[in-house]
């Protein structure tokens, strides 16, 4: 290495990774293409390495990029960590929270909790990441997340909700035209939405439920969201929150004594944010909020 590279030489590495092309990450930074090229040369130059390779559909990244990835990722969340951190400093309600959660938790159940959150405090402004990956505290990737996992690291500050109740449930239609199942063998004469890539906590679940593996399902995909459409289409058996359902006069649980999960639901946030006033306040509101809906799922 030649010399110390500038942060803002990895910041615009990451934006060219993340948009692919100089123009994309042109536009994401609000920086011309020539010095978005200028600081991709720049950082090759000091790193002794090739970057990206021009292909015809845009830039590729090398090994060597590809190495550096969650370093350049990692360095993104921390800056947005900091600059999260300075806009809260002297105890106002006011600056930005990101906010981590599942997708159905966050496009289901949050935008409610976060409306009344922000009318109550309008200096906020809230980031929203809607993944089923766990995105790491302690690295401040998020400040506050809705977790289905109990949280085993120790500089975390959590609170436990309950459990969401999840359960088999299909359009009031599809059930019309295809009958209900009475048993779990019964499902195997019915078209069942569920997964497509299958992960530990899939597999155990599984061994459990053998009826809905991977084989037996009409249609498969990954996204819960998308999953809760079909249901919803009527495409035909899935499985769903109750609590979702339940707002969905013609969604209809099936085999409620056979096949009952129960989600445990965390709030967490890092502990280096538990004097942070805004930070507290989303987490306080989504304690209570979540609280409520764990509470009639339950009923």
């Amino acid at each position: 290495m030649n010399s110390e590279p500038s942060w803002d030489l990895y910041r615009t590495f990451h934006a060219v990774l993340r948009e692919g092309s100089l123009s994309g990450a042109a536009r994401s930074l609000d920086m011309s293409q020539p010095s978005i090229a200028r600081h991709i040369d720049a950082l090759e130059t000091a790193l002794g390495a090739k970057l990206f390779v021009r292909t015809p559909r845009g830039l590729s990244p090398t090994d060597a990029a590809l190495e550096l990835k969650p370093l350049a990722e990692r360095l993104a969340a921390t800056s947005a960590a900091l600059r999260r951190t300075a806009e809260g400093q002297g105890g106002t309600l006011s600056g930005t929270v990101r906010i981590s959660a599942s997708e159905v938790v966050a496009v289901e159940h949050l935008p409610p909790i976060l409306a009344r959150l922000r009318q109550a405090h309008p200096g906020l402004a809230l980031e929203l990441s809607p993944s089923n990956a766990l995105d790491d505290l302690l690295q401040r990737k998020a400040d506050v997340a809705v977790r289905m996992v109990r949280p085993e690291q120790q500089a975390l500050v959590s609170r436990h909700v309950g459990a969401l109740a999840v359960g088999l449930h299909a359009h009031r239609d599809y059930l019309a035209r295809r009958g209900t199942p009475r048993t779990l063998a019964d499902l195997k004469d019915h078209d069942l939405i569920g997964y497509d890539v299958e992960t530990p906590a899939i597999r155990a679940a599984v061994q459990h439920y053998p009826a809905l593996s991977r084989d037996a399902f009409a249609l498969r995909v990954d996204s819960d969201v998308a999953q809760l459409a079909a249901i919803r289409a009527g495409f035909g058996i899935g499985i769903c929150q109750t609590a979702v359902a339940a707002r969905q006069p013609d969604l209809v649980r099936v085999l409620p004594d056979a096949f009952n999960i129960e989600l445990e639901t965390w709030i967490v946030m890092h502990e280096d944010l538990r004097g942070n006033a805004r930070c507290r306040a989303v987490f306080d509101a989504l304690v209570e909020g979540l609280s409520r809906i764990v509470g009639s799922s339950a009923r």
